[in-house]
């Protein structure tokens, strides 16, 4: 569907926890939605305990090559997965992609893994993806906005119709103080981290949430994109920061080289010439 770049939607705002260092992920906490249809599940809290999804989300677009025409020119699909491919349905209810108002119907609900959808268009715009969750995990939701990349950095080489543009991010959503269910349904999900319980802790048996699939049945690890997807791995987080630290230090050195040049060379001290003079 043809459509323009003419700017999105408002942002709802986002409680975001506070980041040391850029180089950190975000950690988001659920804000309130407006939805009266979901129901509150009473269930008793644990307090000073927090759980963690990683979560990865982004685009994927592909140039049409020979096919491309000027309202159609890309492929692409949005998407919400786990940080390292797993299934998060465990978590997740439904996710709503809120794209450009020149589509068709723009706001598409998707309420099964994966959660993702694939357009054709020609422009790119900021897409808001609101993250549901199932009602022992949370009455509330997380807005994400991403903007759509169609066309490669100049330092990529020239657009491909074989190899994607792929843009994501990282981020960790952050559920403090959950529901005894919800974290006996989650405690041993690779999507998700717990904390150690304290030795005898009981927890009560996990009931099924609606809409909750069998763990692993829908991973994106088979998925047709998946040797696109990007590699959160901490390990390579770590490698990405040495790298940057090892050329921020090289270039503070050849800032201090260049300095010193325009300085020109040291001069003697008054009390080196007096020395000179005592000798001669």
């Amino acid at each position: 569907m043809p459509h323009t770049t003419t700017p999105s939607p408002s942002k709802t705002s986002i409680q975001v926890e506070d980041v040391e260092s850029a180089a950190k992920p975000q950690r988001f906490k659920p804000t309130d939605y407006t939805d009266n249809n979901i129901n509150q599940v009473e269930n008793k809290r644990l307090k000073d305990v927090e759980i963690s999804v990683p979560v990865v989300y982004g685009t994927m677009a592909f140039y049409l090559g020979k096919k491309a025409s000027e309202l159609q020119s890309h492929k692409w699909t949005v998407y919400v997965r786990g940080a390292t491919n797993e299934d998060l349905s465990v978590v997740i209810k439904q996710v709503v992609f809120q794209l450009h108002p020149s589509f068709d119907n723009p706001i598409r609900v998707v309420e099964s893994p994966p959660f993702e959808l694939s357009e054709c268009g020609w422009g790119e715009f900021e897409i808001c993806i609101s993250i549901l969750f199932h009602d022992d995990v949370c009455d509330k939701h997380v807005d994400l906005f991403h903007l759509l990349k169609l066309y490669p950095d100049a330092e990529s080489g020239p657009q491909s119709a074989k190899k994607p543009v792929v843009v994501e991010t990282y981020n960790e959503i952050v559920f403090p103080d959950p529901s005894e269910n919800f974290l006996a349904r989650v405690l041993s999900h690779p999507a998700v981290y717990v904390p150690r319980l304290p030795a005898g802790f009981n927890l009560p048996a996990p009931v099924p949430s609606s809409n909750m699939n069998v763990k692993g049945k829908y991973d994106t690890k088979n998925h047709p994109l998946n040797h696109w997807f990007i590699n959160f791995s901490e390990a390579d987080e770590l490698l990405k920061l040495a790298s940057a630290r090892q050329r921020v230090q090289a270039h503070i050195l050849k800032l201090r080289r260049q300095l010193s040049m325009l300085d020109g060379p040291p001069q003697p001290s008054k009390l080196a010439y007096g020395m000179i003079s005592e000798c001669t």
